[in-house]
């Protein structure tokens, strides 16, 4: 889990374990939430399916940042 603080807000962008096949690669799924003042404030649902932890978490970090940019 990757976290950013960003315009007020907590972001955090997940990593979800995703092996289909024992002996197949992992994949990550990601996901991002958005927290304020501790209070949970919106969360993305799966966001797709990644090589790599870092691409998955940084998918939800970005957005995260998009939901806060966006004219809710």
């Amino acid at each position: 889990m990757e976290q950013a603080t960003y315009k007020g807000y907590v972001l955090w962008g997940h990593a979800i374990e995703q092996q289909e096949e024992l002996l197949a690669p992992a994949r990550y799924a990601g996901s991002g939430t958005i927290t304020r003042e501790r209070k949970f404030i919106e969360a993305s649902g799966i966001l797709g399916v990644f090589e790599s932890d870092e691409e998955a978490q940084n998918a939800g970090l970005a957005w995260a940042r998009a939901w806060v940019d966006s004219d809710r």
